[in-house]
């Protein structure tokens, strides 16, 4: 039993990871007045490798925080 219950336990916090990075997404794309979109689409690099890092260290924020609860 509690093999199933540390695998829900995983599947909710990884969903709760994922939700939580989008939405740490979206507030820096609200927060910086550029259009990721449409550099994205002229094949920016230079904004890829942000965004790239960017969604990587609040993925580490996040894996902490999921790991303390």
């Amino acid at each position: 039993m509690s093999i199933l219950l540390n695998l829900g336990l995983s599947a909710l916090f990884g969903l709760l990871g994922i939700i939580i990075l989008i939405v740490g997404y979206i507030i820096f794309d609200k927060l910086i007045p550029l259009n990721f979109s449409k550099e994205l689409g002229n094949n920016n690099i230079a904004v890829a490798i942000v965004i790239a890092g960017i969604l990587i260290a609040i993925a580490i924020i996040v894996s902490r925080v999921v790991a303390a609860a």
